[in-house]
């Protein structure tokens, strides 16, 4: 999940061209649950900043597409060393393809080989904030990723340089064009592996050899020591980087065990209440706090004014109308005595 919140922000409030003081702050919210479990206890969730959580994402997304198209070439080339992309004319693919291996990859493959060609530029060039367009008269707009739903992760117009300020009126595809002007269209594909909930990202490295090996002698090596488990960079890196609540989801083996970690420890139900928050729909897509009609609620219910509230709001209005209409007396009663003693004194006003 992610979610954007606005908030005070030190360098916007020094900043005497900026039109609030208030930044926008991007999270993105995610879970590392045990192998094989449903996540439902003995889990860890966190809290990252979204341009950090990108980076990771994007990098191992790419990394895997890469090793995917170069394994689907190396199995589907046939005889001729001709590609799937010499045969995009009705010709029979299935000639090309070998019996051992799937290789509707090479399809996939193609189309990312030659997106550009075809008219699309990848949504991740974009995950830094790049002017879009400017108009005659120097007013830009930029392009850069936000939160859509609280789920997805978009491309969206914003009209700041920082890409604080969202416009959801504005559709970036009517911006985007190739260096000859033609109307280009975003590519989602690899973006969308980001926030996939189908599909979860294993943070154990796996060396096919060693697992095989592990299988073989699986029955005769109970007396040897387990080698401890690699972790894969990309948990590692967001493990490193995020806030972190463990201990309230049944999870005692993460950071607690560390002393690193020792006021992260001591700021944990803070740092879960923060999270929840980002959760339950407490701001607007835009990052606004949301606040419903007849209190203060939020969109899921939140905190409403209790009845120790209620009292004391209602007893102040009324002692404000009662001071209010005892002034009002007091004013008139000395404007009265004041025109009395006037008229008896006479004279006049220099």
């Amino acid at each position: 999940q992610c979610q954007f919140v606005k908030m005070y922000d030190d360098e916007m409030a020094e900043n005497e061209d900026a039109a609030t003081i208030l930044g926008t702050k991007r999270f993105v919210v995610f879970k590392l649950c045990p192998t094989g479990g449903d996540c439902s206890y003995n889990y860890g969730e966190y809290a990252v900043m979204m341009e950090d959580y990108l980076e990771s994402m994007v990098e191992y997304a790419q990394e895997a597409q890469e090793a995917m198209c170069e394994e689907c070439e190396e199995n589907c080339q046939n005889n001729n060393g001709r590609f799937l992309e010499d045969a995009q004319d009705g010709q029979d693919q299935q000639n090309y393809y070998n019996n051992n291996y799937d290789c509707e990859c090479m399809d996939t493959c193609y189309k990312i080989e030659n997106m550009e060609e075809n008219g699309y530029i990848d949504a991740t060039e974009f995950l830094e904030c790049q002017a879009i367009y400017e108009d005659q008269y120097g007013k830009q707009l930029f392009a850069g990723p936000y939160c859509s739903g609280g789920e997805k992760i978009k491309i969206g117009v914003f009209t700041d340089e920082e890409c604080m300020f969202l416009d959801s009126s504005m559709d970036v595809e009517e911006y985007l064009q190739d260096d000859d002007g033609y109307s280009m269209k975003l590519s989602h594909a690899l973006l969308k592996t980001t926030y996939d909930r189908e599909t979860a990202v294993s943070c154990l490295v796996v060396d096919e050899e060693d697992e095989n090996q592990d299988n073989d002698n699986n029955n005769n090596n109970n007396n040897q020591e387990q080698e401890e488990a690699e972790v894969m960079e990309i948990c590692q890196q967001l493990y490193e980087t995020a806030a972190k609540c463990e201990k309230t989801h049944g999870f005692d083996n993460g950071y607690a065990q560390y002393a690193a970690y020792e006021n992260q420890l001591v700021q944990e139900s803070k740092v879960c209440d923060y999270i929840s928050s980002l959760k339950s729909g407490t701001y607007s897509e835009e990052g606004d706090i949301i606040v419903g009609s007849g209190g203060v609620t939020t969109r899921s219910g939140g905190t409403k004014p209790t009845g120790g509230q209620k009292f004391a709001l209602t007893f102040f209005i009324l002692g404000t109308v009662g001071l209010a209409v005892y002034a009002a007396m007091l004013h008139s009663q000395l404007t009265k005595g004041a025109k009395a003693d006037l008229s008896k004194q006479g004279g006049a006003m220099a």
